[in-house]
């Protein structure tokens, strides 16, 4: 064991005691059974889906049951920090008004990212050494290769324990002698001797009774001296701060329960009561032949930013995870699965998967009952960060925006359910804007290719149509003067009179609204044409339907 002397001088003179530290952030005034919960998003990467399908977890119990929120950047690997990370995490809180409770700018258990919290963990690791519960290693990369490689030639497993680690027992005056040199050190903690070969068990919040493999390893918990900051692993680095900010339960990936044991010989080290925890099944995606955890690296649709850009609303998703965590709750209209508690007891073993069908769906269903100014005003809010020109358009046109959204939404029973997303809003609505509808090229143009309908009927047609066009404000007589007209031009009264006798007709009565449907919107398929030309206007009409004439 190290001189206390030794082990002070390798730290900080004025370096707090643990004793700073538990005044500091004493214990909080909760009611009973309240959670502290945290998330713990680090900027090696960006947030994905099952982030914020965690982050609304923790907030909706801490919520619930009277407690707090946090959210802890854990940003000590600093090496691997992805630029634009931290500016990401902020846009996916706002947008899902993931928000914690607590902040750096009005927290009082902060700081709240771990790279700001480096005398406190440098405080507990020199107790810990002090303590014999942890020591100094020198050992390099390559030395560490080759104890790899004689254990895998004896087949034992990989590792740095028991007489495999070179420096859990060296002598002082070795160490002292590596000091003396400049050479570089970790920090590894001291598994306790009867962990080889032990069973721990734990409680899990969603599983039950667990039983794991005990941790034998030497765990590196301090990185390298010759790196500043100072920082230390994820693992030690968790242990004090959900100490120190009194959380309570934490919900974390299923993938973390090989670490339980090592993270609770931790708390024991350091005098800290357990907290509990509660490993969430990860988020999966149907692949043929079975299913597999959704990826960053293959499945867009794992990025939070792929549901910011695509503009699917926020409460919709938020509705869709809630019923993945608890399966009821999908049963229940939006607000009322909103406002009701999820419960750690109804989360399943079995990874929910991702449907973006059944989101769309839902999606769909949240946007039918939007009003014609909401839904206006989201997709003008959605189009100022994704889709300048269509933001430009709105502004210049936000009367005929309204009416377009109107068509076939206000005052109906079964309002339309075309926007699943504001990135639909182009597609589904630009043919009501000059700005973004371009005009049919004349009879020959392709989007008139499926109709079947001759080119110069398809002139003669508009052309007359344009000519004598009455905007009519009945929808039956408006559509008289089309019925009427098509009559004239010879085509049947219905498709099943064009059937009997196709060589007799240019086509029916059918074709020749598609003539004005595709004139006017582009597409055969649209909302009612009454309500399209209402909604454009009278010259609006007439120039398009010109255009078909060429």
């Amino acid at each position: 064991m190290l001189d206390r002397a030794v082990i002070d001088a390798l730290f900080p003179a004025d370096l707090p005691e643990p004793e700073h530290w538990e005044q500091r952030y004493p214990a909080r005034s909760l009611p009973e059974g309240a959670r502290v919960t945290r998330f713990g998003p680090s900027p090696t990467g960006f947030v994905h889906i099952g982030g914020i399908y965690v982050a609304t977890i923790d907030r909706d119990i801490a919520t619930h049951t009277g407690g707090a929120y946090l959210v802890r950047v854990e940003d000590t690997d600093q090496s691997r920090e992805v630029e634009g990370a931290l500016d990401q995490f902020a846009r996916a809180f706002d947008y899902f008004d993931l928000h914690p409770d607590e902040s750096d700018a009005d927290g009082a258990y902060g700081p709240y990212h771990q790279s700001a919290r480096e005398s406190i963990y440098l405080t507990y690791v020199r107790e810990l050494l002090r303590q014999d519960k942890a020591y100094l290693c020198f050992a390099t990369k390559d030395e560490l290769a080759e104890i790899t490689a004689r254990q895998q030639a004896v087949k034992m497993p990989t590792g740095y324990y028991g007489k495999w680690a070179t420096w859990r027992d060296a002598d002082p005056a070795d160490v002292a002698a590596k000091l003396a040199e400049g050479a570089p050190y970790v920090v590894r903690f001291r598994a306790p001797d009867d962990a080889a070969g032990a069973r721990v068990r734990f409680t899990d919040a969603i599983r039950g009774e667990l039983e794991h493999e005990g941790n034998r390893n030497d765990t590196v918990i301090l990185k390298s001296s010759d790196t500043s900051p100072r920082l230390p692993t994820y693992h030690f680095a968790h242990a004090v701060d959900d100490h120190l900010m009194r959380v309570n339960l934490v919900i974390r990936g299923e993938e973390w329960i090989s670490s339980v044991p090592l993270h609770r010989q931790l708390f024991d080290a350091l005098g800290f009561e357990h907290v509990t925890y509660a490993h969430i099944a990860p988020l999966m995606k149907q692949i043929p032949g079975g299913k597999r955890k959704l990826s960053k690296r293959k499945d867009p649709e794992a990025g939070v930013d792929f549901y910011i850009e695509a503009g699917y609303p926020a409460r919709a998703i938020l509705y869709y995870l809630r019923g993945l965590a608890n399966g009821r709750l999908a049963e229940v209209p939006l607000e009322e699965a909103l406002a009701t508690p999820i419960s750690l007891d109804h989360c399943g073993v079995a990874g929910p998967l991702v449907d973006l069908v059944k989101l769309e769906d839902i999606s769909a269903d949240h946007i039918a009952g939007f009003t014609s100014r909401e839904v206006y005003d989201a997709v003008r809010a959605w189009a100022g960060d994704h889709d300048p020109e269509l933001a430009a358009v709105l502004d210049a046109e936000p009367e005929l925006a309204l009416r377009a959204v109107s068509v076939e939404r206000e005052g109906v029973e079964n309002p339309r359910k075309d926007l699943r997303k504001w990135s639909d809003f182009r597609p589904a609505y630009g043919f009501f804007f000059p700005q973004l509808f371009t005009v049919l090229s004349g009879p020959e143009d392709e989007r008139l290719a499926g109709l079947g309908v001759d080119p110069a009927v398809a002139a003669a047609f508009a052309r007359d149509f344009a000519d004598g066009y009455r905007h009519l404000a009945d929808p039956q007589e408006w559509f008289g003067q089309v019925r009427e007209l098509a009559a004239g031009h010879g085509f049947a009264p219905s498709p099943k009179e064009y059937k009997k006798n196709p060589d007799a007709y240019p086509g029916s009565i059918r074709e020749a609204s598609q003539l004005v449907r595709v004139a006017l919107t582009g597409s055969t398929r649209s909302p009612d044409l009454h309500a399209i030309t209402q909604a454009i206007g009278e010259d609006e009409v007439l120039r398009r339907l010109r255009a078909l004439v060429g």
